[in-house]
């Protein structure tokens, strides 16, 4: 029988707030060093480009404000509520994805359609489908767990939705995110109770999708083989990431210090944005690189020990959710700081709580309180518990 421990009354005491201090304060950690590091990459080119060193500080400092406000929405909202809603995410998510590439509607940026425009800001769709999609899988495969081995039509159905999502983001072109959201995708059916035999079938035709839809644009296909040996043509295809390398360089053991870095000064692009960890890593060092790495792995544990938790409390929706979760930043967070070190091709993907960029942080912060939220509820049902056993 299926535990619901979501399912609270008004006035009981499943109304306590307990925030998880090992999500939390791994959270505001990042979230801080984000707004110093953006403040700090930014300044040179916000000069040079509107005159205004704290340009890009002063918007950063005005998405953590909203970032923080959907957190705090997403924490008093109870997980069945956003539960219920999954699919209705999945359509309007989907509904973006079309209307990002009318032209007129959707913003091209760099030969990009990613972007739709409201009020001055701009909101990145592939990041709310990114949200829509961990959400709708934990619930399809929560409902659908002990008949996903029998009923090829519920794969059949999923699979298709999921290559809709990717045919439409390798449209804009975000094969980033592509990766991202494909690397969710099968790692949940891996979780999710699909035969073998059907998931390895899987496994091979969407391998081969990416490395067709790799090789089918000209771009993608220099990026592929421009990280193997940037040094080979540095200052075109190579340019960013030899200029990347150099920042790494540079930092050596201990880093040059705070706003000392050199690459920002126009140097590297995107310093502030997909590239802010080499300058990171530029200004504090190894041992700074270090520290990094240490807080977004206790963030990124603490997610998937939830998980595990929510497993043993009978819940299969906030474990897959939670799986999603942590899959997203950890996945996301590796390719991007694999393509600061040159261990990965060049992709347009943000570093996590980090980089600039309110669409990736509010967005993040979103997954993150409802993470809370389930953590919260988690240790309630397990006081509970302990509570009867005592009584009993």
């Amino acid at each position: 029988m299926k535990k619901n421990i979501f399912k609270h009354k008004s006035g009981s005491k499943s109304q306590e707030c307990n925030v998880d201090p090992f999500l939390f304060v791994p959270l505001v950690t990042l979230i801080s060093l984000g707004f110093v590091m953006v403040a700090s990459a930014s300044f040179s080119f916000a000069e040079h480009r509107f005159g205004n060193v704290f340009f890009f500080a002063g918007r950063h400092a005005i998405y953590i404000l909203l970032a923080a406000l959907v957190a705090v929405t997403a924490y008093k909202v109870p997980p069945q509520q956003l539960r219920s809603h999954g699919r209705l995410w999945m359509f309007f998510s989907i509904l973006m994805l079309i209307a990002v590439l009318i032209p007129g509607i959707g913003k091209e940026l760099n030969g990009s359609k990613r972007w739709l425009s409201l009020a001055g800001f701009t909101f990145q769709v592939a990041e709310f489908a990114k949200i829509s999609v961990i959400v709708f899988l934990a619930d399809y495969l929560a409902r659908h767990r002990l008949v996903f081995a029998k009923e090829l039509s519920k794969l059949a159905f999923i699979v298709g939705l999921i290559s809709l999502v990717a045919v439409l983001l390798i449209s804009q072109p975000d094969y980033g995110s592509v990766v991202v959201i494909g690397g969710i995708f099968m790692a949940l059916l891996f979780v999710g109770n699909v035969r073998l035999r059907d998931y390895l079938i899987l496994f091979l035709l969407a391998g081969f999708g990416l490395w067709w839809s790799a090789g089918a644009a000209p771009y993608r296909l220099a990026r592929l083989t421009s990280f193997l040996d940037p040094w080979a043509d540095q200052f075109a295809a190579g340019y960013q990431l030899t200029q990347s390398l150099i920042a790494f360089g540079r930092g050596e053991w201990w880093g040059l210090g705070l706003g000392q870095s050199v690459q920002k000064m126009r140097y590297l692009p995107e310093a502030h944005t997909d590239f802010v960890f080499a300058i990171f890593a530029e200004e504090f060092g190894f041992f700074g690189v270090l520290i990094l790495l240490t807080i977004f792995m206790i963030l990124i544990g603490r997610i998937f020990q939830l998980s595990f938790r929510a497993i043993n409390a009978g819940d299969w929706y906030a474990s897959y959710f939670l799986v999603g979760v942590g899959l997203f930043i950890g996945g996301q967070t590796f390719i991007n700081l694999g393509v600061n070190a040159g261990l990965l091709p060049t992709k347009g993907l943000t570093l996590p709580f980090i980089s600039y960029g309110g669409t990736s942080l509010i967005c993040c912060c979103l997954l993150m309180g409802m993470s809370m939220r389930i953590s919260n509820d988690l240790k309630i049902a397990s006081n509970e518990g302990v509570r009867r056993n005592r009584n009993a």
